[in-house]
């Protein structure tokens, strides 16, 4: 029988994730499953090695809340495999299996008996003086935040129209994936998962204009910073500071991530 590889994204800091982990792994080494994982956690018949050392697999399988599954995000997007979320978090939209069931789990991954979700990313990039100085991109959203407790001026255009200049506590650039997380909180709208838009909202704009806006996917989105500075941070694990004059452009990513 041919060896076939699985890749854990664990939540170390959860007993409770450690322990599905470890039922998980024990049911998949049965099956000639060898498992992997970046997670700092020592677990029996799991090799643990830092991120740039995970070999090719055929799934990612994370343990944990939404949190967890967006760093599982990094990992399935580079090698374009199924990321499987199992809910061990209080508040999960993304997690598409409960923890009680992990022997269904192995089952499924052991068959390949289970379906994607395509889910829309975006990217963006920063341009300061003429030149890219960061790029990247996220599942959830990308925002515009301040820095310190003054407002945050920031001038929006929409395929190269201005929409809005805002004195704001920051902007949300979300998908509809993370309409359901941090824009939600804001005051955005839930777009189903299967919509193709893209949500943009001011957070406590001082301004007469301030409602949430749902956008083609084919637009571009940029946002020009007007205030000293300001903060980016992409589902909070790219961040990069910004400074005036900084022109952020957010647009769909050509990938996607296979939930």
């Amino acid at each position: 029988m041919s060896t076939r590889k699985a890749i854990l994204v664990i939540n170390a800091t959860r007993p409770e994730a450690v322990q599905a982990a470890t039922n998980l792994a024990n049911l998949l080494a049965k099956d000639s499953f060898e498992l992997f994982t970046s997670s700092a956690v020592k677990i029996s018949g799991v090799e643990t090695v830092s991120v740039d050392l995970l070999p090719e697999a055929e799934i990612v399988i994370v343990l944990g809340g939404d949190g967890t599954i967006l760093r599982g995000a990094e990992i399935s997007r580079l090698r374009k495999i199924p990321l499987l979320g199992v809910n061990l978090g209080h508040v999960g939209f993304m997690a598409e299996v409960e923890k009680l069931s992990l022997e269904t789990v192995a089952a499924s991954v052991i068959s390949k008996s289970y379906s994607t979700d395509p889910r829309m990313v975006l990217a963006y990039s920063v341009e300061r003086n003429g030149k890219q100085v960061s790029s990247g991109w996220s599942l959830n959203e990308v925002t515009i935040e301040r820095t310190e407790s003054t407002m945050v001026e920031l001038l929006v255009q929409v395929d190269r129209r201005p929409l809005s200049r805002w004195g704001c506590d920051g902007l949300i650039c979300s998908t509809p994936t993370g309409s359901t997380a941090y824009a939600f909180s804001a005051g955005g709208p839930v777009v189903w998962p299967a919509v193709d838009a893209l949500v943009v909202l001011p957070i406590s704009a001082h301004a007469l204009f301030s409602r949430p806006l749902v956008i083609s996917p084919t637009s571009v989105i940029a946002v020009g910073i007007e205030s000293s500075e300001a903060f980016l941070s992409a589902d909070a694990l790219r961040k990069f500071p910004l400074v005036a004059g900084d022109r952020v452009v957010v647009t769909k990513d050509s990938r996607v991530i296979q939930l």
